[in-house]
């Protein structure tokens, strides 16, 4: 009985204690970036050229999610609602769903998965290839050199793709409900107008940066700390898509509970 119990217990400790030691290891390496930010002639040259890598090139993706996500709400919406419900309705749910929740939510999965995965990659293959441990004899930090530009660039980069992804979503959810449904514009812009606050672009906008924060610095702790060759970087890489992912649904649970709840009636 004795044993079982001991086997039960370590059993349970041995992931607890793996977790712990993960979050600890994690928050080290956050620790060291923090410190990092400091050295700014080594990270500075680098932010413009990774914001354009991480930002810009990732448009495609989240405008791309936005338009479908616009369309597809339209449609639910319309046949969501009774005939009790005014039609111009269709406008505030696509507003609002789509700026306080889907064009955040979706465009940094979807980035997390081009984003986070690309990082990880790329460090874990300088971290097999003994490069970083050549940034080291030649004197530079390389949490100044490789992680913090990624992270600053992604950080100030995620607002702007989300930001653009509401535009486009909530336009896409408009020329969807004028062609597919019996939706006059007049109608659509009177519900998107009716309850649209500019809270609802700030929050999307707070939480996309939040994301692109956890995004990027998973990416490059996944990928600093890879080992074992090939295998080992794309081991790196999934545990960064994995890690993003969760931590996304983490962060998006912590602001509505936060910010949301407050400013509830």
């Amino acid at each position: 009985m004795g044993r079982l119990v001991v086997g039960g217990v370590a059993g349970v400790g041995r992931p607890v204690r793996h977790a712990v030691a993960e979050v600890g290891a994690a928050a080290s390496f956050a620790g060291l970036a923090g410190r990092a930010l400091a050295d700014v002639r080594t990270w500075g040259p680098l932010v413009g050229p990774h914001a354009r890598l991480l930002g810009v090139d990732s448009l495609p993706i989240g405008l791309l999610l936005a338009v479908f996500t616009g369309i597809v709400l339209s449609l639910l919406a319309s046949y969501s609602f009774t005939s009790i419900v005014p039609v111009y309705f269709v406008g505030t749910l696509v507003e609002k769903t789509i700026t306080l929740e889907l064009a955040p939510v979706l465009t940094g999965l979807g980035l997390a998965g081009r984003v986070g995965a690309s990082i990880a990659a790329e460090l874990g293959t300088m971290r097999v290839t003994e490069q970083i441990d050549a940034l080291d004899t030649l004197a530079y930090d390389p949490h100044a050199y490789l992680v913090v530009p990624r992270v600053l660039a992604g950080t100030l980069m995620f607002p702007v793709v989300v930001a653009a992804a509401m535009f486009v979503g909530v336009g896409s959810g408009w020329v969807a409900a004028t062609l597919l449904l019996d939706v006059s514009s007049v109608q659509f812009l009177k519900g998107v107008r009716l309850f649209f606050e500019g809270f609802d672009v700030w929050y999307g906008v707070v939480k996309s940066a939040s994301f692109g924060l956890a995004v990027t610095l998973i990416g490059c702790l996944c990928g600093m700390t890879a080992r074992g060759g090939a295998a080992g970087v794309g081991q790196a890489a999934t545990r960064a898509v994995v890690y993003s992912a969760v931590m996304i649904l983490v962060l998006d649970a912590f602001w509505a509970v936060t910010w949301l709840l407050r400013r509830a009636p």
